[in-house]
């Protein structure tokens, strides 16, 4: 049904990379394609944009990479989604001209509203979330420290 792109899969797995395995020193994104094998073509591209939207800060230098801009609690996936939806050149069927009249008048509205629905889910689930899933799923992080002291 609904499918969930690689650049938006990437996306919310490279932050929740960070989230999950940041200790002291920011993450860089030759970690995170080790960890989650995620082509270091999409993950550059996904990184720098989310920078730019205010979810990572990028930490330049030689130990430099990247971090949560906010605490995890205060990061949501629709947030994510509104950022990787933005980079997408597509257009979305739903907004195109053309199209039956069953299509403008029944189906369209059905798939906005369904959008909209799994949209407020979205932003309802925080990056924190997906930490204490991880976790109780025993995934292992790469760091000691899991606590999250961003003010």
């Amino acid at each position: 049904m609904l499918r969930i792109s690689k650049k938006l899969m990437f996306a919310i797995e490279a932050v929740l990379d960070i989230a999950y395995n940041a200790g002291t020193e920011p993450v860089q994104s030759g970690e995170i394609t080790r960890r989650q094998g995620i082509p270091k073509r999409y993950l550059e591209q996904v990184l720098q944009q989310l920078v730019r939207d205010g979810i990572l800060a990028g930490v330049r230098g030689p130990r430099g990479g990247y971090r949560l801009a906010r605490e995890r609690r205060r990061i949501t996936l629709g947030e994510i989604v509104k950022v990787v939806r933005s980079m997408e050149t597509a257009t979305d069927p739903i907004e195109e001209p053309a199209g039956s009249i069953l299509g403008h008048k029944v189906v369209r509205p059905l798939w906005a509203e369904l959008q909209e629905e799994c949209m407020k889910k979205l932003e309802d689930v925080t990056i924190e979330d997906l930490c204490l899933r991880a976790r109780s799923a025993g995934v292992e992080s790469e760091t000691e420290d899991r606590i999250d002291f961003t003010i």
